[in-house]
């Protein structure tokens, strides 16, 4: 591999020549050999729609010439399109503070950026410190990232998927609601239900996490720059976040504002950890969602049968046609991650301390993967396993019929305690319940045909 020198504050070091980044970026690179799992992306595009809004900002304001603004924003929207993601080496497990990160960024658009001016005949040359990261730190410029990206794949990933998973339990709801089917409380048989009713219970929790997620993403469209390395905005134009914020909201659509209290915004993340509860709260549903799925699905023969899944592959290398409840198995272990990421991220970010937080990266790693994973869940349970659900009508109408907890229709007309000798007497003597009311002499045949009617119970 030939090489290239570099140099930074530290002094000179080797760099491959076919890399566009710089002598810091290489030093984490060395110095980081800690796992695989890669800055997110997803902070990447971040931080290069920041450096590009910033160098906008910057020219207006007088302070970074036009062909220095237009080499750096043409070089962020190569980023942005996804030309140059090979040059962004880093892993999550380096500086808290995401320096190592930003400088990465840094460095590719001024480099990327110097050899536009190049093949445009200009003579100017961007610095990485000087010009890209004008008026910014990476204490303001990190947790900006992290909350543009977040931001997007909430609203761009999860709630689209919550909506296709939620119109298709809908749809099912509106299907099966004539459906009767015996209810169950404690794993216990209970009185009856629908079906659709059933699934409405499930529609309504996806609609109201999407609504609890919608209301906490708001606080993470406070973004921290402008306030450069404490919090007190030094080396950054009165007004500067403000006018970043805007451009920013102006290239996504989506309404940014530059934070009140940059010296909460440096050091806080209860606002991840706010909106990370609410993606924690979907996936305690969505685990419910599954169980409830694999339970009522078991079976063919030994189990409760009641819905049939979609077979999509064989289940067991020993047990010929044996097919298993995959979708709802990988969800519940998508969820079990979830929950360990919700405790990371907690746990970061109780760390900060005086005006920095230097647990950055991790948070943004595990609220990424956290949204990433049960987006693609959502959308895998659906199309390979809720779309798919039809119920089986015969053993539905089998364990309606064979329920001891219809009993519950007669208490107002015979008591608790009457109603329960029935229930005990038919379990004993494996007689129905009509059987045994008559046997205890408590109802005729004909009354208890008109009190107990499961259509007349949901």
């Amino acid at each position: 591999m030939s090489y290239r020198i570099e140099h930074d504050s530290m002094g000179e070091i080797k760099v491959p020549e076919d890399s566009l980044w710089g002598a810091q970026t290489q030093r984490s690179k060395q110095n980081f050999k800690i796992g695989t799992e890669k800055m997110p992306i997803g902070v990447i595009h971040g931080l290069a729609l920041l450096k590009k809004s910033a160098a906008v900002v910057s020219h207006s304001l007088g302070n970074l010439s036009e062909a220095k603004k237009d080499a750096i924003a043409e070089a962020a929207d190569e980023i942005l399109a996804g030309k140059l993601d090979a040059h962004f080496p880093l892993v999550v497990w380096q500086t808290g503070s995401g320096t190592q990160s930003n400088m990465n960024v840094n460095e590719v658009i001024a480099y990327r950026g110097n050899q536009l001016l190049e093949e445009k005949g200009s003579e100017e040359r961007l610095h990485p410190n000087d010009d890209v990261n004008k008026s910014q730190s990476s204490n303001d410029t990190f947790p900006t990232a992290l909350h543009i990206a977040g931001v997007l794949a909430i609203e761009n990933q999860l709630l689209p998927a919550i909506d296709v998973l939620k119109g298709t339990l809908g749809k099912k709801s509106e299907q099966f609601m004539d459906i009767i089917k015996i209810g169950r409380t404690h794993l216990q048989d209970a009185t009856p239900l629908s079906v659709g009713q059933e699934f409405s219970g499930w529609h309504r929790m996806l609609e109201k996490s999407a609504k609890m997620i919608t209301q906490s993403v708001e606080d993470m469209k406070e973004l921290a720059i402008g306030g450069t390395a404490v919090g007190t905005g030094l080396n950054a134009p009165k007004g500067f976040g403000d006018q970043v914020a805007a451009e920013i909201s102006k290239a996504l659509g989506i309404e940014f504002t530059s934070a009140k209290n940059k010296f909460h915004s440096l050091t806080s993340y209860d606002d991840v950890v706010y909106v990370h509860g609410a993606v924690k709260a979907l996936a305690a549903d969505l685990m419910k969602i599954a169980n409830d799925v694999r339970l009522l699905a078991s079976g063919p023969r030994s189990g409760i049968g009641e819905i049939s899944i979609p077979e999509n592959e064989p289940g067991s290398s020993i047990m010929p046609g044996k097919v298993n409840p995959t979708q709802s198995e990988a969800m519940t272990m998508v969820v079990a991650q979830v929950m360990g990421n919700d405790t990371t991220i907690s746990f970061a970010a109780s760390q900060g301390n005086y005006q920095l937080n230097v647990f950055k990266p991790v948070i943004i790693y595990n609220f990424l993967q956290s949204v990433g994973l049960l987006s693609d869940a959502i959308l895998s349970f659906n199309n390979n396993c809720a779309v798919g659900i039809e119920p089986n009508l015969d053993t539905i109408k089998h364990h309606v019929n064979n329920s001891l907890m219809l009993v519950t229709a007669l208490n107002p007309y015979i008591g608790y305690e009457n109603a329960a000798k029935i229930a005990k007497h038919a379990h004993k003597n494996g007689t129905t319940l009509k059987e045994a009311a008559i046997e205890l002499e408590l109802l005729t045949a004909d009354k208890f045909d008109e009190i107990v009617r499961p259509e007349n119970m949901i």
